[in-house]
């Protein structure tokens, strides 16, 4: 051992994960805003609402977060963004080369880590493994999200959840719109989105699709926004592919609603 070092200990290295974690999430059971899923819109809208001072927490289901950003076009790790999308690059310092006149190409990774960076450190917290299975409605408004392990959901264990208090909450997990589709079980789509009901993306279309998306992020039930991919399946818009710009705009559109409301 070399001298003045601390020997390591395997038992204060699991107390100080633990304890650190618990302390965190305890600090964290109450806020302004829960976001479901850290795909580029849920990390987006993290970054605006955390810089603004809204007290933001996200659950990401998965282990990695980053949705379906870091695989880019078919696993061709590079994501394309237009015009409108430069002005959030821009902020979050994501590099990026013109391919052509209104195209722009960026690194997905250095996207997401980036996306990632910047919102836990304008004090986003962010739990991986962690999903949304249940929401909480008091007086026909939605309060809060219930949450579990994604280990206890993929085992389809009987493991009872806990809760976190919300003033909002934003569903950006992506083409399943998953906290949408629990609403709508548990109220019945006649009184849900202007549609009637979950409508589901249609075909790939990244011209509408792209225009669509800002027109679809908003409030959907009482409290409850939708962004990103998840905004074009509520009401049925084309889905879009590997351009970015949109997804980054809605985040931060659903981030500007709520702080006004805030």
């Amino acid at each position: 051992m070399v001298k003045g070092k601390v020997k390591l200990n395997e038992v204060i290295i699991s107390k100080a994960i633990i304890e650190t974690y618990f302390k965190e999430l305890i600090r964290n059971l109450s806020v302004d805003v829960v976001i479901a899923g850290a795909g580029p819109a849920g990390l987006t809208a993290a970054y605006y609402l955390a810089k603004a001072g809204a007290k933001t927490i996200i659950f990401e289901r998965t282990l990695r977060p980053g949705g379906g950003i870091a695989g880019g076009g078919m696993m061709f790790n590079k994501i394309v963004v237009q015009d409108g999308g430069l002005s959030v690059l821009k902020e979050l310092d994501i590099r990026y080369t013109q391919y052509q006149k209104g195209y722009y190409v960026a690194e997905a990774l250095e996207a997401l880590g980036q996306l990632l960076a910047k919102s836990i450190k304008k004090g986003a917290k962010l739990y991986n493994v962690i999903s949304v299975e249940d929401v909480m409605i008091r007086a026909e408004k939605i309060t809060g999200v219930v949450i579990n392990w994604s280990a206890v959901e993929m085992a389809k264990l009987h493991v009872d959840p806990l809760t976190i208090k919300s003033k909002f909450v934003i569903d950006t997990t992506g083409h399943a719109a998953e906290v949408v589709k629990i609403v709508e079980r548990k109220i019945g789509p006649s009184l849900f989105t202007e549609t009637g009901s979950f409508v589901g993306e249609k075909p790939m279309w990244a011209e509408a699709g792209e225009q669509l998306i800002m027109n679809n992020t908003k409030e959907v039930y009482h409290n409850l926004y939708v962004a990103g991919m998840a905004a074009n399946a509520v009401f049925g818009s084309p889905r879009m592919g590997p351009i970015f710009g949109g997804m980054f705009l809605s985040g931060k559109k659903a981030a500007d609603l709520i702080l006004k409301r805030l």
